[in-house]
Protein backbone atom coordinates (compact mmCIF):
# COMPACT_ATOMS: atom_id res chain seq x y z
CA UNK A 1 0.00 0.00 0.00
CA UNK A 2 3.09 2.09 0.86
CA UNK A 3 4.21 1.90 -2.28
CA UNK A 4 1.16 2.43 -4.52
CA UNK A 5 -0.90 5.22 -2.88
CA UNK A 6 -0.32 8.54 -2.48
CA UNK A 7 1.15 9.19 0.98
CA UNK A 8 -1.13 12.98 1.20
CA UNK A 9 -4.16 11.52 -0.74
CA UNK A 10 -3.93 9.07 2.08
CA UNK A 11 -3.91 11.13 4.92
CA UNK A 12 -6.85 13.94 4.20
CA UNK A 13 -9.18 14.82 6.77
CA UNK A 14 -6.54 12.84 9.07
CA UNK A 15 -3.34 15.50 8.83
CA UNK A 16 -3.40 16.41 5.53
CA UNK A 17 -6.02 19.06 3.97
CA UNK A 18 -7.29 19.63 0.45
CA UNK A 19 -4.90 21.93 -2.19
CA UNK A 20 -8.35 22.99 -3.44
CA UNK A 21 -11.15 23.97 -1.50
CA UNK A 22 -14.74 24.40 -3.14
CA UNK A 23 -18.22 23.57 -3.48
CA UNK A 24 -19.90 24.10 -6.96
CA UNK A 25 -22.90 22.16 -8.40
CA UNK A 26 -22.77 18.61 -9.64
CA UNK A 27 -22.86 19.95 -13.23
CA UNK A 28 -20.37 22.13 -12.62
CA UNK A 29 -17.79 19.76 -11.39
CA UNK A 30 -15.65 18.82 -14.29
CA UNK A 31 -15.48 22.13 -15.59
CA UNK A 32 -14.03 24.11 -12.01
CA UNK A 33 -11.74 20.75 -12.05
CA UNK A 34 -10.54 21.20 -15.42
CA UNK A 35 -10.52 25.01 -14.55
CA UNK A 36 -8.07 24.02 -11.67
CA UNK A 37 -5.65 22.02 -13.37
CA UNK A 38 -5.30 24.48 -16.44
CA UNK A 39 -4.32 27.61 -13.76
CA UNK A 40 -2.00 25.21 -11.71
CA UNK A 41 0.00 23.99 -15.26
CA UNK A 42 -0.14 27.47 -16.27
CA UNK A 43 1.63 29.02 -13.13
CA UNK A 44 4.27 26.29 -12.46
CA UNK A 45 5.32 26.86 -16.29
CA UNK A 46 5.09 30.70 -16.36
CA UNK A 47 8.80 32.32 -17.34
CA UNK A 48 7.57 34.53 -13.65
CA UNK A 49 7.71 31.55 -11.37
CA UNK A 50 10.89 30.30 -12.89
CA UNK A 51 13.72 28.96 -10.12
CA UNK A 52 10.83 30.07 -7.32
CA UNK A 53 11.04 27.00 -6.02
CA UNK A 54 7.16 26.55 -5.55
CA UNK A 55 6.30 23.76 -3.00
CA UNK A 56 2.24 23.99 -2.86
CA UNK A 57 -0.58 26.26 -4.80
CA UNK A 58 -3.68 26.03 -3.03
CA UNK A 59 -7.05 27.47 -4.62
CA UNK A 60 -9.73 28.54 -2.68
CA UNK A 61 -12.72 29.44 -4.66
CA UNK A 62 -15.45 32.22 -3.07
CA UNK A 63 -18.81 33.50 -4.76
CA UNK A 64 -17.24 36.22 -6.05
CA UNK A 65 -13.17 35.77 -6.59
CA UNK A 66 -10.77 32.84 -6.77
CA UNK A 67 -7.77 33.19 -4.01
CA UNK A 68 -4.55 31.38 -4.80
CA UNK A 69 -2.11 30.79 -2.52
CA UNK A 70 1.42 29.85 -3.63
CA UNK A 71 3.44 28.44 -0.95
CA UNK A 72 7.34 29.26 -1.93
CA UNK A 73 10.62 29.10 -0.70
CA UNK A 74 11.66 32.41 -2.39
CA UNK A 75 8.70 34.89 -2.81
CA UNK A 76 11.12 37.78 -3.62
CA UNK A 77 11.14 35.76 -7.00
CA UNK A 78 7.58 35.94 -7.60
CA UNK A 79 6.92 38.99 -5.97
CA UNK A 80 9.80 40.90 -8.88
CA UNK A 81 10.74 44.86 -8.56
CA UNK A 82 7.98 46.32 -6.75
CA UNK A 83 5.45 43.81 -7.43
CA UNK A 84 5.78 43.71 -11.26
CA UNK A 85 5.79 39.79 -11.50
CA UNK A 86 2.56 39.61 -9.58
CA UNK A 87 1.10 41.66 -11.16
CA UNK A 88 1.41 39.89 -14.56
CA UNK A 89 1.04 36.74 -13.26
CA UNK A 90 -2.75 37.74 -12.12
CA UNK A 91 -3.64 39.55 -15.40
CA UNK A 92 -2.21 36.19 -17.35
CA UNK A 93 -4.76 34.28 -15.30
CA UNK A 94 -7.12 36.56 -15.09
CA UNK A 95 -7.78 35.53 -18.99
CA UNK A 96 -8.63 31.96 -17.81
CA UNK A 97 -11.73 32.77 -15.37
CA UNK A 98 -14.55 34.95 -15.37
CA UNK A 99 -13.88 35.75 -11.81
CA UNK A 100 -11.63 38.41 -9.91
CA UNK A 101 -8.40 36.11 -8.78
CA UNK A 102 -6.31 37.68 -6.19
CA UNK A 103 -2.75 35.99 -5.57
CA UNK A 104 -1.19 35.89 -2.31
CA UNK A 105 1.97 34.09 -1.45
CA UNK A 106 3.35 32.29 1.65
CA UNK A 107 7.02 31.83 2.29
CA UNK A 108 8.14 28.13 3.51
CA UNK A 109 10.11 28.43 6.46
CA UNK A 110 11.63 24.96 6.54
CA UNK A 111 13.01 24.56 3.06
CA UNK A 112 15.26 21.71 3.91
CA UNK A 113 12.57 19.56 5.06
CA UNK A 114 10.08 20.36 1.74
CA UNK A 115 9.41 16.91 0.10
CA UNK A 116 8.70 18.91 -3.24
CA UNK A 117 11.47 21.71 -2.66
CA UNK A 118 13.83 18.29 -2.62
CA UNK A 119 12.84 17.11 -5.47
CA UNK A 120 13.10 20.12 -7.53
CA UNK A 121 16.79 20.68 -6.50
CA UNK A 122 17.37 17.41 -7.14
CA UNK A 123 16.10 17.59 -10.78
CA UNK A 124 18.17 20.65 -11.14
CA UNK A 125 21.28 19.13 -10.41
CA UNK A 126 20.69 16.13 -12.42
CA UNK A 127 19.88 18.80 -15.09
CA UNK A 128 23.58 20.25 -14.42
CA UNK A 129 24.82 16.80 -15.08
CA UNK A 130 25.32 16.38 -11.48
CA UNK A 131 26.08 12.43 -9.94
CA UNK A 132 22.86 10.98 -9.37
CA UNK A 133 24.22 9.17 -6.07
CA UNK A 134 26.05 12.20 -5.01
CA UNK A 135 22.74 14.09 -5.24
CA UNK A 136 20.51 11.87 -3.38
CA UNK A 137 23.07 11.59 -0.90
CA UNK A 138 23.38 15.35 -0.08
CA UNK A 139 19.72 15.77 -0.27
CA UNK A 140 18.69 13.33 2.35
CA UNK A 141 21.89 14.64 4.54
CA UNK A 142 20.47 18.09 4.37
CA UNK A 143 16.62 17.49 5.01
CA UNK A 144 17.98 15.52 8.17
CA UNK A 145 20.62 17.78 9.19
CA UNK A 146 19.07 21.05 8.51
CA UNK A 147 15.82 20.62 8.04
CA UNK A 148 15.70 18.49 11.13
CA UNK A 149 13.74 15.30 9.57
CA UNK A 150 13.25 12.43 11.53
CA UNK A 151 13.53 10.01 7.99
CA UNK A 152 13.81 10.72 4.27
CA UNK A 153 13.47 8.56 0.93
CA UNK A 154 14.67 9.53 -2.56
CA UNK A 155 13.75 7.10 -5.64
CA UNK A 156 14.92 8.37 -9.19
CA UNK A 157 13.71 6.35 -12.30
CA UNK A 158 15.25 7.01 -15.72
CA UNK A 159 18.11 6.31 -18.16
CA UNK A 160 20.40 7.28 -14.46
CA UNK A 161 24.00 8.43 -15.62
CA UNK A 162 23.13 8.57 -19.18
CA UNK A 163 22.57 4.55 -19.76
CA UNK A 164 21.34 2.35 -22.14
CA UNK A 165 18.45 0.94 -19.94
CA UNK A 166 16.12 2.38 -17.99
CA UNK A 167 16.53 1.58 -14.01
CA UNK A 168 15.38 2.70 -9.98
CA UNK A 169 17.58 3.98 -7.42
CA UNK A 170 16.90 4.23 -4.06
CA UNK A 171 18.51 6.10 -1.44
CA UNK A 172 16.90 6.28 2.39
CA UNK A 173 17.81 7.25 5.75
CA UNK A 174 15.78 7.01 9.09
CA UNK A 175 12.17 5.98 9.60
CA UNK A 176 9.18 6.54 6.76
CA UNK A 177 6.48 4.96 8.18
CA UNK A 178 4.16 4.96 5.09
CA UNK A 179 1.56 2.77 6.49
CA UNK A 180 1.10 4.80 10.07
CA UNK A 181 -2.18 7.04 9.14
CA UNK A 182 -0.99 10.01 11.87
CA UNK A 183 2.78 9.46 10.67
CA UNK A 184 3.37 13.39 8.76
CA UNK A 185 4.64 12.34 5.60
CA UNK A 186 5.35 15.01 3.22
CA UNK A 187 5.59 13.66 -0.69
CA UNK A 188 7.19 15.76 -3.50
CA UNK A 189 7.53 14.35 -7.06
CA UNK A 190 9.56 15.88 -9.95
CA UNK A 191 10.66 15.45 -13.63
CA UNK A 192 14.02 16.11 -15.03
CA UNK A 193 13.73 16.48 -18.59
CA UNK A 194 17.52 15.91 -19.49
CA UNK A 195 19.06 15.29 -23.10
CA UNK A 196 18.96 11.32 -22.88
CA UNK A 197 15.43 11.11 -21.37
CA UNK A 198 12.96 12.18 -18.46
CA UNK A 199 14.47 10.80 -15.06
CA UNK A 200 11.21 10.90 -12.23
CA UNK A 201 12.13 12.09 -8.43
CA UNK A 202 9.65 10.87 -5.55
CA UNK A 203 10.48 12.08 -2.23
CA UNK A 204 9.04 11.34 1.28
CA UNK A 205 10.04 13.31 4.09
CA UNK A 206 8.88 12.06 7.62
CA UNK A 207 8.33 14.96 10.18
CA UNK A 208 7.50 12.90 13.25
CA UNK A 209 3.78 11.69 14.06
CA UNK A 210 0.56 14.04 14.55
CA UNK A 211 -1.80 13.41 17.23
CA UNK A 212 -4.91 14.85 18.56
CA UNK A 213 -5.51 17.56 20.82
CA UNK A 214 -6.23 14.83 23.70
CA UNK A 215 -3.28 12.91 22.71
CA UNK A 216 -0.52 15.34 23.72
CA UNK A 217 -1.74 15.25 27.18
CA UNK A 218 -0.47 12.99 29.97
CA UNK A 219 -1.83 9.32 29.94
CA UNK A 220 -2.76 9.67 34.08
CA UNK A 221 -4.96 12.90 32.98
CA UNK A 222 -6.72 11.48 30.19
CA UNK A 223 -7.94 8.61 32.48
CA UNK A 224 -9.16 10.74 35.82
CA UNK A 225 -11.10 13.14 32.75
CA UNK A 226 -12.79 10.06 31.03
CA UNK A 227 -13.84 8.85 34.98
CA UNK A 228 -15.27 12.13 35.51
CA UNK A 229 -17.03 12.21 31.67
CA UNK A 230 -18.65 8.76 32.60
CA UNK A 231 -22.18 8.91 33.81
CA UNK A 232 -22.31 7.91 37.16
CA UNK A 233 -23.86 3.75 37.70
CA UNK A 234 -26.85 3.50 40.33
Amino acid sequence: MGQKVNPIGLRIGINKTWASRWYVDPKEYANTLHEDLKLRKFILNMPETKGADIAELEIIRHPQRITIVIHTARPGVIIGVKGANIEKIGAELQKFVSKKIQIKIKEVRNADNNAQIIAQNIARQLLARSSFRRTMKQAITNAIKKGNAQGVKVRLSGRLGGAEMSRTEEAKEGRIPLHTLRADIDYGFAEAMTTFGVIGIKVWVYNGMKYGKEQKEDAGVLVRKRRERAPARS
